[in-house]
C-alpha cells in the first residue's frame, strides 16, 4: 500500500517535469532568435553609423542611400518592437518554469505533509506556470507577425 502513494507521488511530479523540458526547448528557439534580432540591430545601427558619417563630413548622399536610410529608420522601429515582444515571450516562458519547478516541490513536500492544502496549492501552481506559458506563447506568436512585415519593409524598400 505504501509504494502505491508512492507511485503516485511519481506520476505527479512528471507532469512539471514534461513543461519543464517543454519550457527548455521554447526558451532555446526563442533565444535563438532574441539573439538574431540583437545582432540584425547592431548590424542596421552600424549602416546608419556609417551614412551618417557620411553626411557628417560633407558627402551627399544618393537616391539609394538616402532611401536606405529612411529604410533603416523604419526598420530599427519595428525590430525594436520586436525584441521587446521576444523579451516578454522570454520572460513567462522563464516565469512559467519557476512555477513548474515550484510546482515539483510542493508535491514532493505534499508526501511528508499529507495535507491538503499542498495538493490546492500545487494545482494552482501548475495552472498559473501554464497560464505564464501560454502568455508567453501570444508573445512569441505576435514576434513571428512582426518578423514578416519587417521582410516587407525591407523588400518593398528594395523597390
Amino acid at each position: 500500500m505504501q509504494t502505491d502513494v508512492y507511485y503516485k507521488a511519481i506520476q505527479l511530479m512528471l507532469a512539471p517535469a514534461v513543461m519543464i523540458s517543454a519550457c527548455g526547448l521554447l526558451l532555446l528557439g526563442i533565444s535563438n532568435k532574441y539573439s538574431s534580432i540583437n545582432n540584425r540591430i547592431r548590424l542596421l545601427t552600424e549602416e546608419r553609423r556609417r551614412l551618417h558619417n557620411r553626411v557628417k563630413d560633407g558627402a551627399d548622399l544618393d537616391y539609394l542611400e538616402t532611401t536606405r536610410m529612411q529604410s533603416i529608420a523604419k526598420q530599427l522601429t519595428d525590430i525594436l518592437y520586436r525584441a521587446r515582444l521576444v523579451r516578454n515571450a522570454v520572460a513567462f516562458y522563464v516565469t512559467g518554469l519557476f512555477f513548474f519547478i515550484v510546482t515539483s516541490l510542493v508535491i514532493g513536500l505534499d508526501m511528508i505533509l499529507t495535507t491538503k492544502v499542498t495538493d490546492y496549492v500545487a494545482v494552482s501552481v501548475f495552472i498559473i506556470g501554464m497560464i505564464s506559458v501560454g502568455i508567453g506563447l501570444i508573445f512569441s506568436l505576435k514576434e513571428t507577425l512582426k518578423g514578416y512585415t519587417i521582410i516587407e519593409v525591407e523588400v518593398k524598400a528594395e523597390e
